[in-house]
């Protein structure tokens, strides 16, 4: 096994990428870090205010130094975090087909901001509604942020090996399965 695994675990929103990244870690006996931590400030309710990419970077720097057995990232840096590339033993695109998404996004949602309040009537149901809008077209690349034609563009450009991997697996077969390739390093 690599002696201080350095794995980035990417994909769209509802793909499981944290789910995986935090599996993995566990797995590997090591940190599980996530750019949702780095990228926002602590805010109730939480993702409203943007730390700064000088800010998110300082923050992540910080947190592998930190991380004495090694890190799996999870998350998405794609639009800020090309110094991080180089850093990184192996990246791990999760695939997940949207409707899986969307359900799993739905439950998430419910489950962060309470039913409720994602509720048609509830104080979040119009920005949950536009989540999900924005979360579903990911595959068609014709919103702003993070699409899969511009995670395709960023997967090609990577200095380290790429491992695809399909979401709708079960999360032991998955962990199996990037832990096999993390070990074999």
């Amino acid at each position: 096994m690599a002696a201080r695994p350095q794995v980035h675990i990417t994909g769209a929103s509802g793909a499981g990428v944290t789910t995986l990244g935090a599996a993995l870690a566990a797995r590997l006996g090591c940190a599980h870090l996530d750019t949702d931590d780095f990228y926002w400030h602590p805010t109730a309710p939480p993702y409203r205010v943007k730390r700064s990419v000088d800010e998110r970077l300082a923050r992540l720097h910080e947190a592998f130094a930190a991380a004495s057995s090694g890190w799996v990232l999870s998350g998405s840096i794609g639009e800020w975090g090309a110094p991080l590339l180089p850093l990184f033993d192996l990246v791990v695109y999760v695939y997940t087909p949207t409707e899986l998404r969307l359900e799993r996004l739905r439950r998430r949602e419910a489950e962060t901001f309470g039913a409720a309040n994602v509720a048609p009537g509830g104080p979040r149901h119009q920005e949950y509604v536009e989540f999900l809008d924005w979360a579903s077209r990911y595959d068609h690349g014709d919103r702003p942020g993070r699409s899969r034609a511009l995670h395709e563009a960023w997967l090609a450009e990577l200095p380290c090996p790429l491992l695809r991997v399909d979401g709708a697996r079960a999360i032991a077969e998955l962990v199996a399965e990037v832990a096999e390739v993390v070990e074999a390093r």
